[in-house]
């Protein structure tokens, strides 16, 4: 019973998946006065026959090529979106994002569409050795994909079935997914995509971002903006506007529930960062984040620690023997030589325990990172990110190792206290116990060969600090990393 209760939630999740990713000053009121993401009750709706008022003498907020927010449109959406239907829906919901942010547009924003398949065959690209090698065992570190697979393959099978549109900042265009023959649109994803692409006019979406747990930090500002005010694009539609049908979402496919999990943290977790910024300063607080974007996870699911949190910095010294060599993907490409691993991938871990279809055992309860409200699933936050072997994570490393046949890894962290880097070091053995891991008499413990992950795995307590360390075998443990 457990196991196909999270897969139905995991198919529901998967459909809430958007993607990926001026002269005027920003207000967190419109130019009616009205705060700017709650609707006011039903707003005067122009018709398509004419009666709409006349193009401003200046641009406006809430004003596009020719259309106002609250415009009627004649289009058709049985058959596709030919192009000037998708003209007049593209400006007419580029008005409407501009009165719900307040924030003006500086220049119109082409939308392509693409069909599923070729967007899975445009997602590919070539991958130097040395960043797989380090990415297999990064994920495996986390236990998402065992050494029969490979992470970059299940992470691309996963982003072609899943994803229905993106923003591209060095193209400056948004890209819908369509599955259907027909070009369509949906409605939430284009405002989505459409908020990136007004983000990246006004404030530039770069960062200095380089480890997963920084892009967390950061990506959690940037969907939870596009998030909240799709929600109350949403929220306004059948009410105050007019909307256009919205076409039926991408379904089935090869999704990774672990993966989905950790991957789905900014559009789950990101709202109530937003929410947080707007209570002590309205938009302008918001606003002002892109100038000092979260340092990481802590500050996205604790809003309250944001801007003071920083994560620790954890030293992690190569002791292993000669056999073994530190794997660097800096090789590849510009990227640091260790990972960053922080509580939203660990919350991954622990969630992906209860669908996974190797043991029928799980370390957490569904409802401890499955969000229900009255009995269904909360849309608006589907995921739980704050567990209490996660809330205490100040810090991490992760180094990979090779031997030219094998490879290995030691990941340390560091938490806020003794008590806290106990518990997530009980919990992480129960994860390891979830996938055939047996203790030794040394204490150290063994997969089994039957698992995906059938490794030697020391975990190791020092104050306020936990290293793991993998290796093929027990007897490989210490030339890993106490030769």
């Amino acid at each position: 019973m457990r196991r196909p209760s999270a897969l139905v939630v995991l198919c529901a999740v998967a459909l809430l998946l958007a993607g990926c990713q001026v002269p005027s000053v920003s207000s967190d009121r419109t130019e009616s006065g009205e705060d700017s993401l709650t609707p006011s009750g039903p707003a005067t709706d122009y018709g398509s026959d004419g009666s709409a008022p006349a193009a401003p003498g200046t641009d406006r907020l809430g004003y596009e090529n020719g259309y106002w927010y609250n415009e009627s449109l004649s289009v058709t959406t049985e058959d596709g979106l030919n192009e000037t239907e998708q003209e007049a829906v593209v400006a007419r919901t580029m008005a409407r994002v501009e009165r719900l942010r307040g924030l003006e547009f500086e220049e119109t924003v082409p939308v392509s569409v693409v069909s599923r398949a070729e967007y899975r065959n445009d997602t590919g690209g070539e991958v130097g050795e040395s960043l797989r090698q380090f990415d297999n065992a990064k994920f495996e570190a986390l236990f998402f994909v065992g050494e029969d697979r490979d992470s970059i393959a299940v992470q691309r099978s996963n982003r072609g079935e899943s994803v229905l549109g993106y923003y591209s900042s060095q193209r400056g265009e948004i890209v819908v997914v369509s599955d259907s023959e027909t070009p369509t649109i949906s409605r939430g994803t284009l405002a989505h995509e459409l908020v990136h692409a007004l983000q990246d006019q006004q404030f530039g979406l770069g960062s200095d971002a380089r480890t997963r747990d920084q892009v967390q930090g950061r990506n959690g500002l940037v969907e939870g903006d596009a998030v909240a005010v799709t929600q109350a694009y949403t929220a306004r539609c059948g009410e105050a506007w007019e909307c256009i049908d919205r076409p039926d979402a991408a379904s089935g496919g090869d999704r990774h529930f672990g993966i989905n999990f950790m991957q789905y943290f900014p559009y789950s977790d990101g709202p109530g960062l937003i929410a947080d910024l707007r209570e002590r300063g309205g938009w302008r607080t918001v606003d002002d984040a892109y100038d000092e974007y979260p340092d990481g996870a802590v500050e996205v699911t604790y809003p309250g620690r944001y801007p003071e949190w920083e994560p620790a910095s954890v030293s992690l010294a190569d002791r292993s023997g000669d056999d073994w060599e530190r794997v660097r993907p800096s090789n590849d490409r510009d990227r640091p030589d260790y990972a960053v691993v922080g509580p939203s991938a660990i919350a991954g871990s622990m969630a992906y325990t209860i669908a996974d279809d190797y043991n029928e055992s799980s370390v957490v309860r569904t409802g401890d990172v499955i969000n229900y409200e009255d009995g269904s699933l909360d849309a608006d936050g589907p995921y739980n990110y704050d567990l209490p072997a996660t809330d205490g994570w100040q810090g991490g490393r992760m180094h990979v190792y090779d031997n030219g046949a094998e490879t290995a890894y030691v990941w340390k962290t560091a938490w806020a206290s003794e008590a806290d880097a106990r518990e997530f070091a009980d919990a992480w053995e129960r994860v390891i116990a979830h996938w055939g891991g047996s203790r030794t008499a040394a204490g150290h413990w063994v997969i089994e060969e039957g698992s995906p992950y059938a490794d030697a795995v020391a975990v190791r307590v020092d104050g306020d600090t936990v290293t793991v360390v993998n290796a093929p075998t027990a007897a490989d443990l210490e030339a890993v990393h106490d030769a």
